[in-house]
């Protein structure tokens, strides 16, 4: 049997997911008797919890209407999701729901432990939204994300080693400016010691983030903004496919659900002209195919055989599950 602590703790993790417990069904979950279950319901209304009890055979618990959240017990890599998921929301990733999303970040924040509390709001503060949709891609490392976050808002100087996109490693020593996250991806932005310019670095491709406890006086970067600095440098950047797509669908709808990936322009009401330039296609692939509307693709040919790869997959997938 699990100690007091946790067991009340779990006991009100319980009471918060139904409406109604019965008595017997409740202690049974927490592996107690129901008399030790009315000790620890008791002590939950010492705790400040208003818990209706209902008497009788068919008796129970449940929490009264507007029951307080306890102190949150995350850790260090729950907090990190916990303030990007919230931080992603408010920045109108889904509509509807960024007022909400920036208020529950801060009622979230206010209760955690204060260590927690200074990390995530050093990710907030440190982050600058670039706009071109979709979260940062999953297996960056959460404690990297706080490591970089931290030293750009104490602007404190960083070594860490990074794995080019042809597979050579580096060490580097920079001044830490901003991490944006851009098209699926996290990006530092720093100040390279070493070239004596300024640089982005993507964050997967980094590792073992150190601060050296060295602090620097923050320099002026050399556009408007860190999120804008990252568009630059990725507009920049070889892309062997020039993609273009007629779009059955309306331009301001196309607009809407492939963002600032693409070029969008209107034929007529119901038609558009969609232009990409990328070095995978299956970015296009993926987009085309959330659009739910017909499309003839002009160019490349390349696209044409990836469609026709991805669709036998899909065929085998869908007769597999008949």
């Amino acid at each position: 049997m699990a100690n007091t602590s946790t067991r009340t703790l779990r006991l009100l993790s319980l009471l918060q997911t139904h409406r109604y417990w019965p008595g017997t069904e409740l202690a049974e979950r927490l592996g107690v008797s129901v008399r030790t279950l009315r000790r620890d319901i008791d002590r939950l209304r010492e705790l400040g919890y208003p818990v209706e009890a209902q008497r009788g055979v068919d008796g129970g618990y449940q929490l009264a209407a507007g029951a307080a959240l306890p102190p949150l017990m995350i850790d260090d890599e729950e907090a990190v999701a916990l303030a990007v998921g919230l931080q992603t929301a408010a920045q109108g990733a889904v509509e509807g729901i960024a007022e909400s999303s920036v208020r529950v970040l801060a009622k979230v924040v206010q209760v955690m432990p204060p260590q927690l509390r200074r990390r995530v709001e050093a990710l907030r503060a440190m982050t600058v939204p670039a706009g071109w949709g979709g979260p940062g891609r999953a297996g960056v490392d959460p404690g990297v994300l706080t490591t970089l976050a931290l030293a750009c808002r104490d602007s404190e100087q960083l070594r860490f080693s990074y794995t080019a996109a042809d597979g050579r490693h580096t060490d580097r020593h920079v001044e830490p400016h901003r991490l944006v996250p851009l098209g699926r991806r996290w990006y530092l932005v720093a100040y390279d010691l070493a070239r004596h310019d300024w640089r982005s670095f993507r964050v997967d491709r980094l590792s073992a983030p150190d601060g050296t406890g060295t602090r620097f006086r923050p320099r002026d970067l050399p556009a408007a903004d860190a999120a804008e600095f990252v568009r630059a440098g990725l507009e920049n950047l070889p892309r062997p496919y020039q993609v273009e797509v007629l779009v059955d669908a309306p331009a301001v709808t196309v607009r809407e659900r492939m963002g600032r990936w693409s070029t969008v322009e209107e034929i007529d009401a119901e038609h558009c002209r969609v232009h990409m330039t990328t070095d995978s296609l299956d970015w296009p692939t993926m987009a085309l195919g959330a659009l739910d509307a017909d499309f003839r693709v002009l160019h490349p040919p390349e696209l044409l055989d990836q469609l026709h790869n991805w669709a036998t997959r899909f065929h085998r997938a869908y007769a597999k599950g008949r």
